[in-house]
């Protein structure tokens, strides 16, 4: 491992392993092939606190730092990413209430979340995925509420979340300086769960539609003043990248620990395949590119932890972990060879799980226009 932990660090990535070995890994093969993760089987995330621990301690939270929280989560990714992004997904929107909400807001949605409960992020659409300025989601103010209207896709957590932060155009002839935020409870009259997607990856992770139609909220409910909801958005992202590439980290360490450990127990002409030099070569560039990815998830993650946005470099973090899994997993399937094709294996999912890092917050296409926008401001 490439990082020195501190004691307590290394004693809350303990719990966390052995809990999620022997409480969630048993079941993740039968989930994965449904396609779902059964709501009790988050019961013991709930009651290890990992909804609370991004919460800031004001509001009842753990408040632990960006870095010992991204720590926990890349261990609990080692055995389903899908797993852990449930929980993840929450402190993404979380993070537009703690970046421009009331302390009244803050403190409304720990009190949603502390029972037991998740959060969605509702900002992409059928015609708005990388272009979110694009959106036709629309809320119309009608005395002291506002009417929200439109559909969303692809939301994590959709059919499990109690509350949402959503976006949507108070101002449609504005473009992006007309979207505005807003908390919205999902029990609200009006919001829909639609069906959940059969994805390719990531299946113990719920993603569904989410359709408005005639949703009042109060104009309160609105996170930052009216028409910041894209800034808003971009900021908190900004953040959200570099913190999932850590669960591509644990799927590359997995991927790597199954192929070291493939490796020697398997023989071909009478020897293990660790002795070949071209395996060797392949296990060496995998963990090259784990120790590094891992390095770089936490020089962000100490950036965050000091207030910094990280705008180029949470897109840097995000585009070279997540291309580096691609490569990753890839190999550990070629060490594997015709097993790791096999559902009978597990990296055949792992493969499958890490395919989405480099769509979903932005994807890898879009960063690196981020990057090199940043870098022209950098360099006038």
């Amino acid at each position: 491992m490439s990082l020195l932990y501190t004691e307590e660090q290394k004693e809350l990535l303990a719990l966390v392993k052995e809990m999620a070995e022997n409480e969630i890994k048993p079941y993740v093969k039968e989930a994965d092939e449904k396609g779902e993760c059964p709501r009790e089987l988050f019961q013991w995330g709930f009651d290890m606190g990992l909804h609370m621990l991004e919460i800031p301690e004001e509001y009842g939270g753990t408040g632990l730092s960006y870095e010992t929280t991204a720590m926990i989560f890349e261990e609990l990714a080692k055995v389903d990413a899908g797993y852990a992004i449930t929980f993840v997904t929450t402190f993404v929107a979380l993070r537009n209430v703690i970046l421009a909400g009331t302390k009244e807001q803050g403190q409304y949605f720990a009190d949603k979340i502390r029972p037991g409960s998740f959060a969605g992020f509702a900002l992409t659409e059928p015609n708005a995925g990388s272009d979110p300025a694009a959106m036709r989601s629309t809320a119309v103010l009608d005395g002291d509420e506002y009417i929200l209207n439109g559909t969303k896709t692809f939301i994590t957590n959709g059919a499990l979340s109690d509350v949402f932060v959503g976006f949507f155009k108070t101002s449609p002839a504005a473009g992006h300086k007309g979207i505005s935020a807003f908390i919205i409870d999902a029990d609200t009259p009006g919001v829909t769960v639609g069906a959940h997607e059969n994805k390719m990856g990531l299946r113990l992770s719920n993603t569904t539609d989410l359709i408005f139609e005639n949703v009042r909220v109060k104009a309160s409910a609105m996170v930052g003043p009216e028409g910041s909801g894209f800034k808003l958005a971009l900021n908190a992202l900004n953040l959200s990248r570099a913190f999932v590439a850590t669960l591509a980290v644990g799927i590359m360490q997995r991927a790597l620990d199954e192929s070291v450990k493939y490796a020697k127990e398997r023989k071909q002409f009478g020897t293990p395949l660790i002795k070949f030099q071209m395996v060797q070569a392949l296990l060496a560039d995998m963990a090259i590119k784990v120790e590094a990815s891992r390095c770089l998830v936490n020089n962000t993650m100490r950036m965050m932890d000091q207030g910094i946005m990280v705008q180029k470099e949470g897109s840097i973090c995000k585009t070279f972990v997540s291309d580096c899994a691609q490569e990753v997993t890839s190999n550990a399937v070629q060490i594997f060879g015709g097993y790791g094709y096999s559902k009978e294996y597990p990296v055949e999912k792992l493969m499958r799980d890490c395919k989405v890092f480099q769509i979903f917050e932005g994807a890898n296409q879009i960063q690196r226009m981020t990057i090199a926008n940043v870098l022209d401001k950098e360099y006038r």
